[in-house]
């Protein structure tokens, strides 16, 4: 399998999509064949992601698919250089009751294909809070591998120095 990477957040309105979209259409423009995944059900950012890569993006959902019928899909992925999976709300955001193999959060697609965690963190109206969350979110589960960090909205050098 290519070089995988999630991308992440705290919350829903951060940058996901923002961040996603960039990253595969600067990959892409750079002769890289990227695909596209979105962690649970959602028509409207895999659209995107096949307009940034050129490749259909395709969904995964902890909550209403098995293993196996994940990594089917996973595997439409084997031949690109690049994976990138878009997660849905917040990084460990699922519902109350477990599905089939899981609650439909996004942690649980970085933990069961070992794929490391971009978070995207919006730290407007915070400073050293945002480096909290972001301990706390990479602490939480153990089985879930945080790669990185990414500030968006940053207001300016001194914030970014505070957070």
């Amino acid at each position: 399998m290519a070089a995988s990477l999630v991308i992440s957040a705290p919350a829903s309105g951060v940058g996901k999509t923002t961040l996603t979209l960039a990253l595969a259409r600067a990959w892409r423009n750079r002769g890289l064949n990227v695909q596209c995944f979105k962690s649970g059900p959602d028509y409207i950012d895999p659209a995107f992601h096949a307009a940034a890569t050129g490749r259909a993006s395709v969904n995964v959902d902890s909550w209403a698919m098995d293993r196996g019928t994940i990594a089917h899909l996973v595997s439409r992925g084997a031949d690109a250089d690049v994976v990138l999976a878009e997660g849905s709300m917040g990084l460990f955001d699922g519902v109350a009751a477990r599905g089939v193999s899981g609650t439909g959060a996004t942690a649980d697609i970085a933990e069961m294909l070992g794929w490391p965690v971009v978070l995207v963190i919006d730290p407007s109206g915070q400073a050293q809070t945002a480096a909290a969350i972001a301990a706390g979110l990479r602490d939480y589960r153990p089985g879930v591998r945080l790669a990185g960090v990414v500030l968006n909205r940053v207001a300016s050098p001194r914030h970014e120095d505070l957070v």
